[in-house]
């Protein structure tokens, strides 16, 4: 790539799942990118392999911080995403969305950066529009368990609003959908990693409720490419735009699956449903066709056995760490 097209790219959340694939993507572009994290969901295994490159640099830093560095893009992905890690210290995961958020724009402002805001589809609740469209304003629960992440994020969509209209912010906004792949968190309650670290440990697989309401999965890949196009995009496109997989599918559909593709004994055991649990969550991503040109290419059944694969490491990496120590204290 040449000089003039090489830019210098901060992603914030660098080592989790969805960073570390946007890290390796940008570098493969040719890209400066300085990855910062401070390791509360994310790991330096996620990008390890990306440590030698010339052209990537990892900084230890929490974002309720501020950051002085000289950058030409920012994606903020810095929050912890999942139920169990967003729940354990909510009071962080309030400020990580909303200080975070803020120290972000502020570092955009100073540099005349464009900013990337990674939001949710949690901002929709429990919705009551299904398809969910950018145009539903959601019907969130403020002051429930899941209150610290969708309300951070909510504000956070807020701050990037005001940013754009009182300092001209050039501002992009994702709401991403359920996601899955490789360099998921073995234990980070999600459905896909639950299911599948069950499934190949032979374990019964929880399903909550009846197993009757529905999500959408997007490959990372796909998810990834969205994120680009998105940053790509000319003024004075801003989002906030849907990101993810239309095809819905029930719980139990998705753990008969994982059970048949990897050919799992388990049984599948039912619990009762955790308190403000989405019912539906399903993208209308016709903005992300008009807009981005994109939409996701990898099929489930392909996505899931890549994903099986780096879940059989993890467990084998595992079980490998495991005998070594008991060794060691023989």
């Amino acid at each position: 790539m040449r000089e003039a097209f090489r830019k210098r790219i901060l992603v914030t959340g660098g080592a989790g799942f969805l960073g570390s694939h946007l890290c390796e993507r940008l570098l493969t572009q040719g890209h400066d990118v300085l990855c910062v994290d401070n390791f509360y969901t994310g790991t330096k295994d996620n990008i390890a392999h990306l440590l030698d490159s010339p052209n990537f640099e990892l900084l230890r830093h929490d974002v309720t911080f501020p950051l002085y560095v000289e950058v030409d893009e920012i994606y903020n992905l810095a929050c912890p995403a999942s139920p169990i890690h967003y729940q354990h210290d909510p009071v962080q995961t309030t400020k990580t969305s909303v200080h975070g958020a803020i120290n972000m724009l502020g570092l955009a402002k100073r540099v005349h950066a464009k900013i990337f805001q990674a939001s949710t589809s949690e901002v929709y609740g429990d919705a009551h529009a299904h398809p969910q469209q950018e145009a539903y304003w959601g019907n969130v629960n403020p002051i429930g368990p899941r209150s610290c992440y969708d309300e951070g994020k909510r504000c956070a969509e807020t701050l990037f609003m005001d940013y754009r209209r009182q300092h001209g912010l050039s501002i992009k906004i994702a709401r991403i959908f359920n996601t899955y792949g490789p360099r998921m968190h073995p234990s980070d309650g999600r459905v896909i990693s639950n299911f599948m670290m069950q499934a190949l440990a032979g374990e019964p697989i929880t399903v909550y409720g009846e197993g009757t309401q529905t999500r959408s999965f997007c490959y990372v890949d796909d998810m990834v490419d969205a994120f680009i196009r998105l940053m790509n995009t000319p003024e004075p496109f801003t989002g906030p735009v849907n990101l993810g997989n239309p095809h819905e599918l029930s719980m139990l559909d998705v753990a008969r699956r994982i059970i048949a593709l990897t050919g799992s004994s388990s049984e599948i055991v039912f619990k009762p449903l955790p308190m403000d649990d989405p019912w539906h969550r399903q993208p209308d991503i016709s903005l992300a066709r008009d807009a981005l040109g994109w939409s996701p290419v990898t099929p489930l059944d392909d996505g899931l056995r890549r994903t099986a694969q780096h879940f059989r490491e993890v467990i084998d990496a595992m079980k490998m760490r495991s005998s070594q120590r008991s060794r060691a204290m023989a």
